[in-house]
């Protein structure tokens, strides 16, 4: 599997939080080569399953998610411009003069309107514009008829390849966890004659605005152990020096009071004994993920979180380094290889 194509591939799939479902179905084929059973339920999550073939095995839930933040459109104006409002968490300062893509019954493209500088009024230039106050402009006279209050948008952005094994695109968060367990599970599946535990996949929606996707997810499968695939902040100049990692340091692997200390320990254990370069992110409460989500349902599950590195987050040029994601993957396959389903506290 080519990792960057895959990237590319799982990008190019639109998947607004609550309208994951034709994305979760291109999702489906990519996992059935590598599961034994995979489908979209009626939420849009993504869930398969490769089992081992032993009585009493435990089952590891594999988790990362889907959907992507975006935009809905609260109204259809004059000229064909669209007031919309956002879908997660969507930063106001870097929208205007964006391009977009209007998911109408035939795509459809914008850009976010902008007002020229010669055009502002002194102090205006340092303001953020809100979000309710800002248009996009779609060129269609009739837009009225092609194009319904409730309709998604998403960013329109291509991927772009940086240097150093970087690549720039719209939603890696978290299409980058997706391709980390895609390619988990194709390792998996060579070997699946060997292993001691089941594996089941996630591949959740909603985690943009309500994690309901991983709180369904997880019922459905009952795992005694989930891994939760994210990303993480990546370092830049312009921010903080604490609670951020370097691209191309590997895994961050979450430690925190919600997630299962055994299993974490059993994580690092791993990525030592094979040489996954890894760091350790101290989560001191909620870690913001479906791990959170996750721990909770049924009778609880021991919950381990890893994360990918990622720059721009929540924008429409989120940067990840291959090889990081490449990392996430190769852990959770070297551990799963081994795992018999057994841990310390």
């Amino acid at each position: 599997m080519q990792l960057e194509q895959t990237l590319r591939t799982l990008c190019a799939l639109p998947a607004v939080s609550g309208f994951e479902m034709q994305a979760a179905k291109a999702v489906a084929e990519l996992f059935r080569p590598y599961c034994d059973t995979v489908d979209a339920d009626k939420n849009g999550n993504v869930i398969g399953s490769l089992s081992c073939g032993k009585e009493g095995a435990k089952t590891v839930l594999l988790d990362a998610h889907l959907d992507q933040i975006g935009f809905l459109v609260t109204e259809v104006l004059d000229g064909g411009f669209l007031r919309f409002a956002p879908v997660g968490g969507v930063d106001p300062r870097m929208l205007l003069g964006g391009e977009v893509t209007i998911l109408a019954d035939e795509p459809l493209y914008g850009v976010v309107s902008c007002m020229p500088p010669h055009l502002l009024k002194a102090g205006e230039q340092n303001k953020a514009v809100p979000i309710d106050q800002m248009a996009i402009d779609t060129g269609l006279l009739d837009a009225k008829n092609r194009i319904r209050v409730g309709t998604p948008i998403v960013f329109a952005q291509q991927p772009i390849k940086l240097a150093g094994g970087q690549l720039c695109s719209k939603c890696l968060d978290d299409r980058a966890g997706v391709a980390a367990i895609l390619l988990a599970m194709e390792q998996l599946h060579a070997v699946k004659d060997k292993l001691k535990c089941n594996v089941a996949v996630l591949i959740s929606t909603q985690e943009e605005v309500t994690e309901l996707g991983a709180q369904t997810g997880a019922f459905t499968v009952q795992p005694e152990y989930a891994i939760a695939v994210d990303v993480t902040h990546g370092r830049t100049p312009d921010g903080p020096s604490d609670g951020v990692f370097d691209l191309g340091s590997g895994v961050a692997v979450g430690m925190g009071p919600n997630l299962h200390r055994g299993f974490t320990k059993a994580l690092i254990k791993t990525a030592k004994a094979n040489d996954i370069d890894y760091t350790l992110e101290i989560m001191e409460g909620n870690t913001g993920t479906n791990a959170w989500t996750m721990q909770i349902v049924g009778r609880g599950i021991a919950m381990g979180l890893l994360s990918i590195p990622e720059k721009y987050m929540h924008t429409p040029v989120e940067v990840v380094e291959l090889s990081d994601v490449q990392a996430v993957a190769d852990l959770m396959a070297e551990f799963l290889r081994e795992f018999d389903g057994e841990v310390g506290a």
